[in-house]
This record gives C-alpha cells, sequence and structure tokens, in this order.
C-alpha cells in the first residue's frame, strides 16, 4: 500500500546535512561492497520501490502493468534501469568529496525526470527511502547507527538537489497530479 507523507515531512526532506569525512569515508566504504552487487542491489531496490509505490510504474511503458515482482524482475528493461539508477549512485558516491560535481550529477539526473520522463519528485523521496531499506537489510552486518546516519544525509542530499533541478526548470506540481 502506498503512503504520502505530508507536507511538514517533505519541507524537512529538503533540507541537507553536511556529511563530515568520517562519514564520507564510511559512505565509500560501505557503498564498495553494495555496488559489488550493483545490478541485483538495483533489481531488489526498485522492486521493493514499485511494489511499495506501485503508482511509480506509471513511468515505465514497458512494465507498469506488470503487477506480479518475478515477472518485473525478469524484464531486461528493469536490470537495465538498475544499472544505471546504480551507475549515478555510484558516481555520486564515488564523487562525495567534490560538491561541485556531485551537484552536476544530480542536477543532469532531476533535469532528465522533471523535463523528459515527467516524473513527480516525490518519488526521489521514496526511492531513496527503498533504497536505504534494502541496503540496510542486505548487508545488516556492516549498517551499524552511525553508517545509517551517514546514508540518511546522503538520501537527503540526492533528494535535494534532485529537487533543486526540478525547481530550476520550472517544474509545477499540480493539484490533481498522481500524488
Amino acid at each position: 500500500m502506498e503512503k504520502v507523507q505530508g507536507e511538514m515531512e517533505i519541507e524537512r526532506w529538503e533540507r541537507s546535512e553536511e556529511l563530515s569525512d568520517a562519514e564520507k569515508k564510511v559512505i565509500q566504504e560501505t557503498w564498495s561492497r553494495v555496488y559489488m552487487n550493483c545490478e541485483d542491489v538495483g533489481v531488489s531496490i526498485l522492486i521493493r520501490f514499485f511494489v511499495k509505490f506501485p503508482s511509480a510504474k506509471q513511468y515505465f511503458s514497458q512494465f507498469k502493468h506488470m503487477e506480479d515482482p518475478l515477472e518485473m524482475e525478469r524484464t531486461p528493461q528493469l536490470r537495465k534501469h538498475a544499472r544505471r539508477v546504480m551507475g549515478a549512485v555510484n558516481t555520486v558516491v564515488e564523487n562525495i568529496n567534490d560538491s561541485e560535481k556531485v551537484s552536476s550529477v544530480l542536477a543532469l539526473v532531476g533535469k532528465a525526470h522533471a523535463l523528459k520522463h515527467k516524473v513527480e519528485p516525490v518519488y526521489f523521496k521514496f526511492f531513496t527511502g527503498v533504497m536505504l531499506e534494502v541496503i540496510a537489510e542486505e548487508y545488516a552486518n556492516d549498517f551499524t547507527p552511525e553508517v545509517q546516519r551517514a546514508w540518511t544525509k546522503v538520501k537527503s542530499l540526492i533528494y535535494t538537489h534532485v529537487t533543486a533541478a526540478y525547481k530550476e526548470v520550472g517544474w509545477v506540481q499540480y493539484p490533481n497530479s498522481t500524488m
């Protein structure tokens, strides 16, 4: 079942806390283990995302009518998108010490999703939350409270930069939108 948080939650997400050097190191260390299995983890994240937020499938013509997660998992399009998503996160993590590069990469992602794909920006909030859930479950031994705090900041950083790109291109949310 889909959950849509209220305005207060969204406003809180729009602020991004700075990552300390130690947190950046923790992010890169945990991500290196995750990225070794990038396609499988990416597929797990996307499947969970579509199960929790089925309305997100509307943006994917290849499997928007599929109900069975196993059927979705087998589609080459889902696997390809999983690799693309994980590649973008990898670029962010690899460049975590270069705020301009991170901002640039996430601006490209945001603009493409706003202008070309017309994806509601709130889906990035949902997606990054699911991403953390899956990583925390699949790498539970690595996901200490310290690691969780650092990744929560990365989640916020991604959402903040992506939504800034939406605002930059003049994205307007309409009252009767999908959310």
